[in-house]
């Protein structure tokens, strides 16, 4: 076995909630094994927040992000904007999300999936925490929302990136970051790729997004936080990088996004 990379790749989206307590430790130590250095777990309900938060309290390496995913903005009540700006302020907590839109299943209205998402935006701008951004077949609708000046100062990450050159230009110059998943080992998707060569790569992260999007060659599996290293892989080869410079970068943007008084 080769030795262990000194500068791992940091997993910025993977939602270890979706794993049993037994599992979810397993899971943890699985990742460190493989040379993973961190982990960002981000909440798609308000009912996540003291599951997470104790999670990140437990594990140095752990850090979460509350809010509320846009399947779920349906749910958002009178008063879960103060809830939530309280519960940010706990210092395991580094972003306020995932939120955002999304018009690819429609499980929440679209106005109000812009409602929620523009209120946790606000409590991320109130917050001085950067947001982390779900888009998907909401390209336009989300570029007039990273462009709006209401929230000017704003940064944040879109996950998972797959919107286009378009959405991209508008995060890039509004100071956000575009996370790379799985996606970009899939042969098919050559819409990751091709954001990638605009992308100055002091603004990219790599992510998991587990349970979903397993990269190949793990395609049609239950992903997990340990595979973030293939996503990092092809990252580094897809920019022509070594792998470690590639975790040290991204690793690097990690820390400048989510941890910007750490060091």
């Amino acid at each position: 076995m080769s030795a262990k990379s000194p500068t791992g790749p940091i997993d910025s989206h993977c939602h270890l909630q979706y794993f049993e307590p037994g599992e979810e430790a397993r899971v943890l130590d699985e990742a460190r094994e493989a040379g993973v250095t961190g982990f960002l777990v981000p909440a798609v309900r308000l009912e996540d927040c003291d599951r997470l938060l104790a999670l990140a309290a437990r594990e140095a390496d752990v850090w979460c992000a509350l809010g509320v995913h846009p399947h779920e903005a349906k749910s958002w009540n009178e008063g879960d904007e103060r809830r939530l700006a309280e519960l940010v302020r706990e210092p395991q907590v580094v972003a306020v999300g995932e939120c955002g839109l999304d018009f690819h299943y429609d499980l929440s209205p679209r106005e109000v999936q812009s409602r929620v998402m523009r209120a946790q935006w606000e409590v991320a701008r109130d917050a001085g925490l950067p947001v982390i951004v779900h888009n998907r077949e909401s390209n336009v609708e989300m570029r007039a929302a990273v462009k709006d000046p209401a929230f000017d100062g704003l940064s944040g990450v879109l996950h998972s990136y797959a919107g286009g050159p378009k959405l991209a230009q508008a995060a890039l110059e509004r100071g956000f970051y575009l996370g790379i998943s799985g996606m970009v080992t899939f042969p098919k998707a050559d819409n990751v790729r091709e954001v990638l060569s605009a992308t100055p790569p002091g603004r990219l992260l790599v992510e998991t997004d587990t349970p979903y999007l397993a990269p190949v060659p793990h395609r049609g599996k239950k992903n997990r936080p340990a595979w973030v290293v293939d996503v990092a892989k092809r990252l580094a080869d897809e920019l022509g990088l070594g792998y470690e410079e590639l975790c040290g970068i991204t690793g690097e943007n990690f820390r400048e996004l989510f941890l910007p008084t750490d060091g």
